[in-house]
C-alpha cells in the first residue's frame, strides 16, 4: 500500500475503520436508558442470595460474589486513599479523586444525572449496570416466563456473551478509548501502568455465572482461546484508533506517551534492554506493540497472506512513527487490515491444531528475541497461558503437563523492572520442550 494515501482515500480507510460494525450495542456507560442501581438486583429472591438456588438456571448468588470477592466492587472506594489524592493534587484536579470524571469514568458506572435513578448510588462502583447495562427496560423483562437473552438484549441488557463486544466493554476502561483514557501525566502522578487480556482477566474474576447447557444454549459457546484471539484483534484496534484520535494521540508538542513502550525509556542508561528489535533500530520511542505482535501469530493461521501483509505493514508503521513520515496514514492503514481481520477470526471455531500452531508461533517469535521489551514478554506469557489451557481443553495436553514450566515463565514477568529478556528466553525453551513432551504422552 502507498504509504502516502491521498487525502480523500485516507478520511475513507478512517471513516470506514472507524465505523462501528452494524448492531453493535453501545457501552453501558452510553446507552440513553436509566440506571437503577446495585440494589435493584440485590435482593435475596433476585442475586443476592446467600446460597444458589436449586433447579434454577443462574446461581442466584452473583451479588455476594460481586460484593465480596470482585475487585470492580471497590473501584469507586479506591479513589478515596491517600495515592488517589496525591494523584488528583499532583494533576491539579478541580475536585477530589472521587468527584473527578476522569477518575469516575472507569472507578464506578458514572452515567449522567439525568440517566440515574434515585435508587442508584455512585460509590457502589463498577457494579452491575457498568457491566451487564443499563436496568431501566430489560429489568422486568428479564423474568419474565418464556424471554429470551436476545430479547432482554433488544431492551438494552449489553451483549457480553458475544466475545467482541465483551472485548470492547472491557478495554473501554482497561485500555481505555477516545472518551476515557489513561494518560501519560496520569501515570506520572501515581498511576499503574495499565495491560490487559482478555481470557486471562477473565479467569482471574470470581464467577458469577455457570458455563453449562443451559447457558450455552441461550448464549452461545465460550472458548477460552477465541476469547484471547478475539480481545487481541479488539484491543489492537482500539490502541490504532487512540493513536489516530487527535484529542488522545498527542499531549502538547509530544505524541501520547502512554500509548508507547514504558520501559523504552523507563530504565537507567547503563541497562542496553532497548536492543532496536524493531526496524526503525535503538533509541527511537518506541511503540508499545505487544498487542500488534500477538495479532500477528492470530492473523498468520486465520489467513495466512492476511498475516503476511499485516506483518510487513506493522513494520510500516513503525518507521512511519520513528521518522515521522506521514505515520497517520500507516496507522489507518493497519487499522484497515485489523478490520478485515476481524470478522474471520469471530467466526473461527479454533482447533487443536489452531492452537498448537499459535503457540509454536509466539514460542519461536519470543525465543529469535521478538519479546525482548517486557510489555510484549507480558502479552506472550498470557497468551501461552491461555493457549495452554486452550490445549488442555481440548484434550491434547495432559492435566499438569507444562505446568511446571508455564509458572517458571509466569515468574519471568512478575516484575517489569527486574525483567531480564535472556531468562524470559530461557523459560520459553524449557515450556516448549515441556509441551513437546506432554503432547507425545
Amino acid at each position: 500500500m502507498n504509504a502516502r494515501l491521498p487525502r480523500f482515500v485516507a478520511f475513507a480507510v478512517c471513516a470506514g475503520a472507524l465505523a462501528l460494525r452494524a448492531g453493535a450495542a453501545p457501552l453501558p456507560d452510553e446507552s440513553p436508558h436509566r440506571s437503577l442501581g446495585v440494589g435493584s438486583c440485590a435482593a435475596s429472591t433476585c442475586h443476592g442470595a446467600a446460597e444458589s438456588w436449586k433447579g434454577a438456571n443462574v446461581l442466584q448468588t452473583e451479588y455476594h460474589t460481586w460484593l465480596r470477592g470482585d475487585k470492580h466492587a471497590r473501584a469507586y472506594a479506591l479513589l478515596l486513599n491517600a495515592r488517589s489524592r496525591e494523584i488528583a493534587a499532583k494533576l491539579g484536579l478541580a475536585e477530589p479523586a472521587h468527584r473527578a470524571a476522569i477518575c469516575l469514568d472507569c472507578h464506578a458506572h458514572n452515567v449522567p444525572h439525568a440517566r440515574r435513578e434515585k435508587e442508584f448510588v455512585l460509590a457502589d462502583g463498577v457494579g452491575c449496570e457498568a457491566c451487564h447495562g443499563p436496568a431501566q427496560r430489560w429489568i422486568q423483562r428479564h423474568v419474565a416466563p418464556g424471554t429470551t437473552h436476545a430479547a432482554n438484549v433488544a431492551e438494552g441488557l449489553y451483549p457480553g456473551a458475544d466475545v467482541e463486544q465483551r472485548a470492547r466493554l472491557c478495554l473501554s476502561c482497561h485500555l481505555g478509548n477516545t472518551r476515557k483514557f489513561v494518560t501519560h501525566r496520569m501515570m506520572g502522578a501515581g498511576h499503574p501502568r495499565l495491560s490487559f487480556e482478555l481470557d486471562t482477566f477473565s479467569r482471574l474474576q470470581p464467577l458469577h455465572y455457570r458455563i453449562d447447557e443451559d447457558w450455552m444454549r441461550r448464549k452461545g459457546s465460550w472458548d477460552g482461546v477465541a476469547n484471547w484471539a478475539v480481545g487481541q484483534v479488539v484491543a489492537a484496534q482500539e490502541t490504532l484508533k487512540l493513536l489516530l484520535d487527535p484529542a488522545r494521540g498527542r499531549d502538547g508538542l509530544f505524541p501520547e506517551l502512554a500509548l508507547f513502550d514504558c520501559h523504552a525509556c523507563h530504565q537507567p542508561m547503563s541497562n542496553r534492554r532497548n536492543k532496536g528489535r524493531l526496524p526503525a533500530g535503538p533509541g527511537a520511542v518506541r511503540l508499545n506493540d505487544s498487542g500488534l505482535l500477538m495479532l500477528r501469530v492470530v492473523a498468520q493461521r486465520v489467513d495466512g497472506a492476511l498475516g503476511a501483509e499485516l506483518s510487513r505493514q506493522i513494520e510500516r508503521l513503525h518507521l512511519a512513527i520513528a521518522n515521522g513520515n506521514d505515520a497517520p496514514a500507516q496507522v489507518r492503514a493497519t487499522l484497515l487490515l485489523t478490520e478485515r481481520l476481524l470478522p474471520p477470526v469471530v467466526a473461527r471455531r479454533f482447533t487443536a491444531e489452531d492452537v498448537r500452531g499459535m503457540m509454536a508461533a509466539l514460542l519461536d517469535d519470543g525465543i529469535s528475541g521478538h519479546y525482548t521489551d517486557y510489555a510484549g514478554a507480558e502479552q506472550a506469557t498470557m497468551a501461552l497461558q491461555s493457549l495452554t489451557n486452550g490445549l488442555r481443553q481440548r484434550g491434547a495436553l495432559p492435566q499438569g503437563a507444562a505446568q511446571a514450566a508455564l509458572k517458571r515463565l509466569l515468574a519471568t514477568v512478575a516484575e517489569d523492572e527486574s525483567f531480564k529478556a535472556d531468562s524470559f528466553k530461557a523459560a520459553l525453551r524449557e515450556l516448549r520442550s515441556a509441551l513437546e513432551t506432554g503432547s507425545r504422552r
